[in-house]
């Protein structure tokens, strides 16, 4: 076992030794992180440029967008880096750093997705006092408050995970997780991982979220099965998009979580290392397209530009 105090970097083990296929795969993650880029910003500028998009639930989405781009940015340009590196060290302080954006950013999704439950609970359930409730100042206020408490939460548990002394160096991920590099510490593993998962599941801002956004749609639900049939089809159309997000997003989170805990050599190195980015690659993208084609008044707002 290694002394911890020579310890000033981690090997992220999952690359492997891929040959020249490493051009392609930099080609492949460069050619997705720019169709995040520009998908996300498209849609922030539609809204922006739009005064009819100046509504409550185009806010949400442009905070979702934002937070789309700055996860993107937590990983891939560290993973298009480490394609063509011939090692696959990664410091100490960039570990961390990378762990402190991703949970941020899997924070703010929650929450954001959260919220916008809430938002279409008020609007299906609550339509003549929708203007009353969901107010464009109570918006801004709440998407300040989620983004500041996600970075404050996430931020305090970073620093526990920073105090450790380190006796391990191999993290099998292709990018640095909490837990992955508590369980190289120095310390005993049974009491600081098991304390670091529940800090992680409650600050983290998953299972609140998800408990609030089961709560409404049960509402919604409720509703819509005594509703005419001219609800039910707005109801459809406005949860549809919110709904394929939310699912595709706690898929991805789920899967990491287990892959961090137990032992998945059994699928695929390929396939592993695919799922692990599906919330960095895949949900930025969906994102975009399920709005963007589903929601009428920004496909209207893209024919006008187009």
């Amino acid at each position: 076992m290694e002394n911890s105090s020579e310890i000033v970097s981690f090997v992220l083990s999952m690359y492997g030794d891929i040959g020249h296929l490493k051009y392609l795969y930099f080609l492949l993650t460069m050619i997705l992180y720019v169709s995040v880029i520009l998908a996300n910003t498209a849609l922030i500028v539609i809204i922006y440029v739009k005064p009819n998009l100046h509504e409550p639930m185009y806010l949400f989405l442009c905070s979702l967008f934002v937070n789309d781009i700055y996860g993107s940015t937590a990983l891939l340009p560290c993973l298009m880096v480490q394609i063509l590196s011939e090692t696959h060290d990664i410091s100490l302080l960039f570990c961390f750093i990378q762990i402190f954006n991703i949970q941020t950013y899997v924070s703010v999704e929650f929450r954001t997705l959260a919220i916008m439950s809430y938002d279409r609970y008020v609007c299906i359930c609550k339509p003549l006092h929708y203007n009353n409730i969901i107010t464009m100042r109570r918006v801004q206020i709440v998407i300040l408050v989620i983004w500041i408490l996600s970075f404050v939460e996430i931020g305090v548990l970073l620093s526990f995970t920073i105090r450790l002394k380190f006796c391990g160096t191999v993290i099998n991920k292709v990018c640095c997780g909490n837990h992955l590099v508590v369980a190289l510490s120095c310390s005993p593993q049974t009491l600081l991982s098991y304390v670091n998962d529940v800090i992680s599941g409650l600050v983290f801002g998953v299972a609140a979220p998800l408990a609030f956004i089961s709560f409404t749609y049960v509402k919604i639900l409720s509703v819509c099965l005594k509703a005419s049939k001219e609800t039910k089809t707005k109801a459809f159309d406005t949860c549809t998009p919110h709904l394929v997000s939310i699912l595709s997003f706690v898929f991805s989170c789920f899967y990491n979580l287990i892959t961090q805990r137990f032992d998945m050599t059994f699928v695929p190195l390929e396939l592993r290392i695919i799922l692990s980015m599906y919330a960095f690659l895949i949900q930025p993208m969906l994102n975009p397209l399920i709005y963007g084609v589903k929601l009428t008044k920004i496909r209207q707002a893209f024919k006008k530009l187009s």
